[in-house]
């Protein structure tokens, strides 16, 4: 039996990051859930993403920085629930900017969680990197041991929204078109590859990994602020069983559905995350969360505008990506 709704009393969301890869495919369901929506972002990949929804009375944009914590307490304050996206998001981005990792990533949520008001509610973006190197399935007991910046940073800011009763959604690798897209997202990425080289290697492609659409990616954090007195103090891993898959795996699915695409399994590169293991989802299954978007999917819907992309849409469409990055 699924857990019942707890969201009465919630009417304004503050998305911090909300411009962005998630944020921007979310903030148009809060929209239509009926929530005020304020999103707060610094805008480093325009504001374009956030066009569709301008014209909403319920939405409501603010440029803003949230290492500048003056400028995002008000916001903050006034918000009956932060659903804190703001991040440098994997380890070759965080090995980039370090200072900025660490200031985005664990200060400004330590600083979030040390306002946060008896009555308000956090909903923290963590991440399954916060494990490190684990044998064979973990769960949320299971001890995590950070091996990057991007981990590091990451599992502290966990450990202070939960510190202040708000709710951790550890996420699985996110895949899939947004209004903010991104090519460097391991499924994006590999897809982009094959369909401009048909041929090409994929490096530690025995390793696990477990995947997650965008949009159920969005419906997760709606979930988690709706059953919020459930889920408190708690970290949730996010995904299903039917997506922990190696990367040979996503590499098959691409070869099914793009014509005359061979991929094969390179000796050279490394995952510093460590990430080669299976996640169990029986914890936030049990409260009723369910998928609706498997890997086909997400690689049918981006194949109708990946090779349409130009060269400017294609740039601003990477966070950081090295050739071939496969992260």
């Amino acid at each position: 039996m699924a857990a019942p709704r707890d969201d009465q009393n919630v009417k304004k969301i503050l998305v911090t990051g909300g411009a962005g890869y998630l944020g921007s495919t979310m903030v148009p369901m809060l929209l239509k859930e009926g929530y005020q929506v304020t999103v707060f972002d610094i805008l480093k990949w325009g504001i374009t993403p956030l066009l569709p929804i301008v014209h909403h009375e319920g939405f409501t944009f603010v440029k803003g920085d949230v290492t500048d914590h003056e400028s995002l307490r008000p916001y903050v304050e006034e918000a009956d629930c932060i659903i804190h996206l703001s991040a440098i998001v994997g380890y070759p981005a965080c090995k980039k900017e370090p200072e900025a990792a660490i200031a985005i990533n664990q200060t400004s949520t330590e600083f979030v969680a040390s306002i946060l008001k008896p009555n308000q509610r956090l909903v923290y973006a963590s991440t399954g990197s916060c494990y490190g190197a684990v044998t064979g399935v973990c769960n949320e007991e299971t001890a995590i041991s950070p091996l990057t910046l991007y981990g590091e940073t990451k599992a502290q800011g966990e450990k202070a929204a939960r510190a202040a009763g708000g709710v951790a959604l550890r996420l699985a690798t996110v895949f899939g078109s947004s209004p903010r897209c991104r090519s460097d997202l391991l499924v994006n990425n590999l897809l982009q590859l094959a369909l401009k080289l048909k041929q090409f290697d994929v490096y530690e492609g025995h390793f696990r990994r477990t995947f997650l659409h965008v949009q159920d990616c969005a419906r997760a954090f709606i979930f988690a602020l709706q059953h919020y007195n459930t889920m408190t103090g708690q970290a949730y891993n996010v995904g299903h069983e039917s997506m922990n898959m190696t990367k040979m795996d996503v590499a098959r699915a691409i070869e099914q559905n793009v014509e005359g695409c061979k991929i094969t399994e390179s000796k050279e590169g490394e995952d510093l995350d460590k990430r080669d293991y299976e996640v169990d989802y029986r914890k936030i299954a049990k409260l009723g969360y369910e998928i609706k978007n498997d890997i086909n999917y997400g690689i049918r819907e981006m194949m109708k505008f990946l090779p349409h992309l130009n060269d400017y849409e294609r740039e601003n469409s990477r966070n950081y990506q090295p050739t071939q990055k496969q992260d």
